[in-house]
């Protein structure tokens, strides 16, 4: 049995237009580099400064602390503006998934390659917050009413009513490093008061959230709301793949298949 599900936020609980993908490359291409898709393909889903300081370096300039740093701040910016000109959304169904899940007695986590303020900025955005009885260190985001009505939002009758009710939400700020180490999974498992491995499951659209997976010891899975296809997905080590998370509860009641062998 399933006792808690983490997934990744951009491309696979939330539909950002492929935003991030052209705020990264922005910021890279405007200090120099030469990149092409499959090097920023390569770092999707990693914490955004590790992502800047690497591709920095493969697009032939000198990542200095200095420049990355000012990269940093340039990436947030064009974030920014790319979400203020196209707000992103849930993905179709993601958010009466995640509320099955909940109603099933299945916990639900969120982790991120953003630091905590974009996260939070994004999260409030979409209307979604923390549960009110969640341990959240540090955490910036709203606590959310359990009663609160599905599909209200920030203009809804209070911030206490939100339209996805989390119990835990994890980002780069919050541990040591980022995708695909297992820290920010295994931090998810602690807010959440899970133990055991066996019994979590993480999704995300890239192939940093199924090593992430797979060295966290859960259910690793794919979904296809990314940029990324179903083979190129299947050639990372996993246990699912799927259209997208309307289809995670669905392994509810699962127990963990056979890894594949690469």
């Amino acid at each position: 049995m399933i006792e808690l599900a983490v997934f990744d936020m951009a491309g696979t609980t939330v539909d950002d237009g492929g935003a991030v993908y052209r705020a990264l490359a922005t910021t890279v291409t405007e200090a120099g580099a030469t990149l092409d898709d499959a090097d920023l393909q390569t770092w999707m889903g990693t914490d955004k400064v590790t992502a800047i300081t690497a591709l920095l370096r493969l697009g032939g300039v000198e990542p200095s602390g200095a420049l990355v740093a000012e990269r940093f701040d340039r990436f947030k910016d064009a974030l920014a503006e790319s979400y203020r000109d196209e707000p992103p959304v849930a993905f179709d169904g993601v958010a009466e998934a995640l509320g099955a899940l909940r109603a099933r007695g299945i916990k639900v986590a969120l982790t991120t390659g953003f630091d905590r303020d974009v996260a939070w900025a994004l999260l409030d955005s979409l209307g979604w917050g923390l549960a009110r009885t969640a341990p959240q260190p540090g955490a910036q985001g709203p606590t959310v009413q359990e009663s609160g009505p599905q599909g209200s939002g920030p203009q809804g009758s209070g911030p206490q009513e939100r339209a996805v009710v989390l119990d835990a939400v994890v980002t780069t700020s919050d541990v040591a490093a980022g995708r695909p180490a297992p820290y920010m999974i295994h931090h998810a498992m602690e807010l959440a008061g899970v133990e055991a491995v066996s019994s979590v499951l993480a999704a995300g659209d890239t192939l940093v959230d199924l090593r992430a997976a797979r060295n966290a010891g859960v259910i690793a899975v794919g979904v296809l709301t990314g940029a990324l296809g179903r083979a190129e997905l299947e050639a990372e080590p996993h246990d699912y793949v799927l259209d997208g998370v309307v289809d995670v509860p669905g392994l509810a009641e699962c127990r963990p298949a056979e890894l594949v062998a690469r």
